[in-house]
């Protein structure tokens, strides 16, 4: 197959395009490589582009020059604080990006399409969420997903569009140290930055109804959330229209079991801190994944630990790199 990746010199996506390239698939990415990185894909094609900006003609070219069989849509701004301070420029960004991929995939009749979604749709859901549960969005990055999955579904009805959008839940480790998250976004690399400053890791909340009073989340390996991009991208010629599929392990794991991993893997000896609990954070958020099980055999393999030893090479990859320079 011949795959087009935006964002695929991300941090999923670089994953993604690896493992498509390694099948022998031909993959082309496309990626502005504001926070991408060539380096992660060394021998695989590159466009420099940001697919938001009027790049219609320019995508349809592309895709009938390296005769593209489908597009995996990564590309996308991320930062849900910054969604809330920006949000006229995400709605630019998300929703057009997907607006100008889908007017190119039309025009070069590509008619293949894995989205990139997140567990962000459902906003103060809480508990077990399986994809049909209400979709709330509360903040703006949350809601540029939902419009980009409602886009696709549009799309889908109007000409011979065959796609999924993929929410993640809790994404975090390295399928290898050079393609770990370079960017302190979420918990695991939140907490590598406070311990090498010698500042404890943040609870934010022990009163939940819990295990332990700190809140449940569904962690999931990057390599797995990449190979179900693969599985589902080989199930779309059998899915119906746009498919709304969770990605996660169905487990759910507190807060404190994760912080307490980081604080075994980089070896210290600080206690977390305790704060208030945060508005708008549900005590429990874990993703029912029975319907990419039962539709591709896809299912997560990797562990807590796997996620927490990976991300923790991978940052003593990247600093020895810079004590280097």
């Amino acid at each position: 197959m011949r795959i087009l990746v935006t964002g695929g010199a991300g941090y999923i996506g670089a994953h993604t395009s690896r493992l498509l390239a390694e099948r022998g698939d031909y993959v082309l990415v496309v990626d502005d490589l504001v926070t991408g990185s060539r380096d992660r894909i060394p021998e695989i094609p590159v466009v420099s582009l940001n697919i938001a900006n009027g790049s219609a003609e320019q995508l349809e070219g592309l895709m009938r020059e390296h005769r593209i069989d489908a597009v995996i849509h990564f590309a996308a701004q991320k930062r849900v604080g910054e969604s809330v301070e920006k949000p006229a420029w995400y709605y630019e960004q998300n929703v057009g990006s997907v607006a100008q991929l889908l007017l190119a995939m039309q025009a070069a009749e590509v008619r293949k399409l894995v989205f990139s979604s997140s567990a962000a749709v459902y906003g103060e859901a809480s508990g077990a969420i399986a994809e049909d549960a209400p979709t709330h969005p509360i903040n703006p990055y949350g809601a540029t997903k939902l419009v980009g999955e409602q886009l696709i579904s549009a799309s889908s009805r109007a000409w011979p569009l065959r796609a999924a959008s993929l929410r993640y839940f809790n994404v975090g480790g390295a399928g290898s140290p050079e393609l770990g998250d370079t960017q302190a976004l979420n918990l695991i690399p939140i907490c590598f930055e406070q311990i090498a400053d010698n500042k404890p890791p943040l609870i934010f909340g022990d009163n939940y109804d819990t295990l332990d009073g700190t809140c449940v989340r569904d962690y999931v390996h990057v390599s797995d959330v990449a190979e179900a991009h693969l599985a589902v991208l080989d199930a779309l010629p059998d899915l119906p229209g746009n498919t709304m599929l969770n990605i996660g392990t169905g487990v759910g794991t507190t807060v404190r079991q994760m912080v307490d991993a980081i604080l075994h893997v980089c070896g210290s000896d600080l206690t977390a801190e305790v704060l208030d609990r945060r508005a708008g954070d549900p005590a429990a958020v874990v993703g029912v994944v029975d319907s990419i099980r039962e539709l591709t055999g896809w299912s997560a393999r990797y562990t807590v630990s796997d996620i927490v030893e990976s991300a923790w090479q991978s940052r003593q990859h990247f600093n020895a790199i810079s004590a280097r320079r």
